[in-house]
């Protein structure tokens, strides 16, 4: 990975050995302010090279579980399968966060990235709020979902649902599988400055749909792979956004448009849904 190799970023980052977590120490000028933490990787918010340069640090601490051997080479496995696919998006055009640096050996035997800092918030919040909105109204109104989305609102969800199926395609046309395809994967990048948002009434959906988290990300250009992947996308939509998911027919529309192999991993589409359907029904 030319390039991407940097020494350590301008803070301490200390991994512990004993424990399941990680520690991170910072020296004052660029504190870490934990995002996210997970069983596989833990999220900071911090700065790298300039310090009005705001950055995501992904760590992957070492599990004190595994034999040491065992673990340096599924954590260097990981990060680096990572690296090369945002990477490659990034060179593709892709709406990702760009890559800063990284390292596969770091302190205590875990790994690190530092990726581009996205402003906004996740699609899942939008539409958690939109819902809520809808939801209101119905209740308000007595009214039943059809009767109070207007034609503004539903351009609205269509809209973004596009948008979300083209920057799928964009990933599967350059190769790519996310491997975790949800609303809380994908961010709204505010275009022109930060929307304004008081959290009440019908929320916005304007902004560019980036995709982040790619830990589970993987290289294919199968139809299985990329049907797959929009399989698990559909679902998150019917189990997290149940008013939303009758405009999802929109994100293939806009999956179908972005590039010449969608055809044929839409139809593969149609087989997985049949097979998931059978699970479901067999338990």
């Amino acid at each position: 990975m030319p390039g991407t190799n940097h020494p350590p970023p301008p803070f301490s980052t200390i991994l512990t050995t004993t424990t399941t977590t990680s520690e991170a120490e910072a020296e004052p000028s660029t504190p870490l302010t934990p995002i996210y933490q997970g069983a596989e990787a833990h999220l900071y918010k911090t700065t790298f090279l300039d310090p009005a340069t705001a950055v995501a640090l992904k760590i992957r601490p070492s599990k004190p579980y595994r034999h040491p051997i065992l673990d340096r080479r599924l954590t260097r496995a990981r990060i680096l399968q990572e690296a090369r696919c945002l990477q490659k998006l990034v060179k593709e055009g892709v709406s990702v966060p760009a890559l800063l640096g990284m390292d596969w050996e770091g302190a205590g035997g875990g790994s690190w990235l530092v990726m581009e800092w996205v402003e906004g918030g996740v699609v899942r919040a939008a539409l958690d709020q939109w819902e809520g909105y809808i939801k209101g109204l119905e209740r308000r109104e007595n009214k039943e979902l059809g009767q109070v989305v207007n034609a503004d609102e539903e351009k609205k969800v269509r809209g973004l649902m596009r948008r979300i199926g083209a920057t799928v395609g964009g990933l599967h046309k350059a190769g790519v599988i996310h491997g975790d395809l949800t609303t809380s994967n994908l961010m709204l990048r505010p275009v022109g400055g930060p929307v304004q948002d008081d959290g009440e009434g019908s929320p916005s959906m304007e902004g560019e749909v980036v995709m982040i988290d790619f830990g589970l990300a993987s290289q294919s250009s199968a139809d299985e792979d990329r049907a797959v992947d929009l399989y698990v996308l559909e679902r998150a939509f019917g189990s997290s956004h149940p008013r939303t998911e009758r405009f999802f027919d929109e994100v293939l529309v806009g999956y179908k448009e972005s590039h010449r192999g969608a055809v044929s991993a839409l139809k593969r589409l149609e087989d997985v849904r049949m097979r998931g359907r059978k699970r479901s029904m067999i338990g």
